[in-house]
């Protein structure tokens, strides 16, 4: 079944969403994507599975699979404990950047708390400000306004 226009896009913007966009397809050189419409090489989680399928079960070697999948050898034996360890999910990458608001140590966010309740009128570029002057580390109002939340989550 040929693939419509409009349902390429909503892949394309599926995969982009979820994270799991190849930004590079060209270097996918296999001959399964370059000849079965089911193989897509946009499709990271896809293309990061046959390469360890090719490895295991067509017993391709390592350099081999890697280069033909568009990955460096080093990639490889990452992706190989990813799904040992996490099964597909692991193919998934990791979400980019600060797991946390690294900056906002909880001394800081006290800080804040006592600095609100005392001063409710203090409006978050204030308190950027403060957070400032007081500790000399330069923190996003947005993400001051998320910690006080957060730590009036944890409360209830």
């Amino acid at each position: 079944m040929a693939k419509t226009p409009s349902r390429e896009r909503s892949k394309l913007e599926a995969l982009r969403q979820q994270g799991t966009l190849n930004l590079h397809p060209e270097e996918v050189t296999n001959s399964r994507f370059q000849e079965d419409e089911f193989f897509d090489s946009r499709d990271l989680v896809q293309v990061k599975y046959e390469m360890l399928r090719r490895v295991r079960v067509d017993k391709a070697t390592v350099t081999q699979a890697s280069e033909s999948f568009g990955f460096s050898r080093v990639s490889f034996y990452q992706t190989q404990l990813a799904f040992e360890q996490r099964g597909l999910f692991g193919l998934v990458p990791a979400k980019r950047g600060p797991r946390e608001a690294h900056k906002l140590t909880p001394e800081i966010v006290d800080f804040l708390a006592r600095t609100r309740t005392a001063q409710p009128a203090l409006r978050f570029e204030d308190l950027a400000q403060e957070v400032e002057r007081q500790f000399g580390v330069g923190v996003h109002p947005r993400s001051i306004e998320r910690a006080l939340a957060r730590r009036q989550k944890k409360r209830y």
